[in-house]
């Protein structure tokens, strides 16, 4: 595995794969890596010729400062991990790499509906970082395909509108969520949870597969509410949002209609910590 550091020096190097006719993966990470990045780096090493992986804690992206400030950082284990499952480049800029005009506001991406709801609504100018320092990327390492999990749903949404809006030559490939055995989403804030809370932290997809197994028997409120109550009851302290939505709009739905595809998500705090999941429910 090569690592690089710097933008010019990677852009020689996928330059010189690109005149051979080779295809380039893409997988953008935070750090802190788990086995949920390694599906999405086997899916990348299985239909490209190169993978990419990208190490960068974005600042832009976190709208509380001690969010980002606890972010787990864990780069020798990141290393051998990806040696392990035999990835091919690393990238790991700076912020002065990737923010050489400095991280003021930059011009606003138009998400729309997007930004007003969910994430975007709990966590204001989150979105507007994460397309700042993935359009940065894009447009460096310029993919063939750019993979990402099924568990930050919205972000996927996100980011196949910031690539449909560039016209960006790449193709968004979504990998279903990987789970413990517990059900817990595979998530790099699960390091800082203990393990009882770990264990308790399973609920939200318990809670969810409650909405699933009962959509065709009760209301879809009444279902939204037991979900929350089994969520609080595990030992979350507090809930951001549990709510079913179309599946390809993420509006709000408050009744089921046949042939409507839905997905629930659910975003809470358990030990300080905010969770995310979603599962698809028909």
């Amino acid at each position: 595995m090569i690592i690089f550091k710097q933008n010019e020096d990677l852009i020689v190097k996928l330059q010189s794969i690109k005149n051979d006719g080779g295809t380039i993966g893409f997988v953008p990470t935070m750090g802190a890596l788990h086995n949920g990045h390694v599906a999405l780096i086997k899916q990348s090493l299985a239909a490209n010729d190169i993978t990419v992986v990208s190490i960068f804690v974005n600042p832009t992206q976190f709208n509380d400062k001690k969010d980002f400030e606890k972010y787990p950082v864990t780069i020798e284990k990141d290393i051998e991990l990806l040696a392990k499952a035999d990835n091919n480049i690393l990238f790991m800029p700076s912020v002065e790499e990737m923010y050489p005009e400095g991280l003021e506001p930059a011009p606003a991406y138009d998400l729309g509906f997007l930004e007003s709801i969910l994430e975007g609504l709990y966590r204001p100018g989150h979105f507007q970082g994460v397309c700042r320092i993935v359009h940065k990327l894009l447009d460096t390492i310029q993919p063939n395909n750019l993979y990402m999990g099924q568990k930050d749903y919205q972000q996927c949404m996100v980011i196949q509108k910031l690539i449909t809006g560039f016209n960006l030559a790449t193709h968004l490939n979504i990998v279903p969520t990987q789970r413990e055995k517990s059900g817990l989403a595979m998530s790099s804030r699960n390091m800082r949870l203990s393990a009882v809370a770990k264990e308790n932290a399973a609920a939200i997809y318990k809670a969810h597969l409650y909405i699933k197994n009962n959509l065709l028997k009760l209301p879809l409120e009444q279902l939204r509410e037991e979900a929350a109550r089994l969520i609080i009851e595990a030992g979350f302290e507090k809930i951001d949002y549990t709510v079913v939505c179309d599946a390809f709009s993420l509006a709000p739905v408050s009744s089921y209609n046949a042939g409507q595809k839905l997905v629930v998500l659910t975003a809470a705090f358990i030990e300080g910590v905010r969770l995310i999941d979603n599962l698809p429910l028909n």
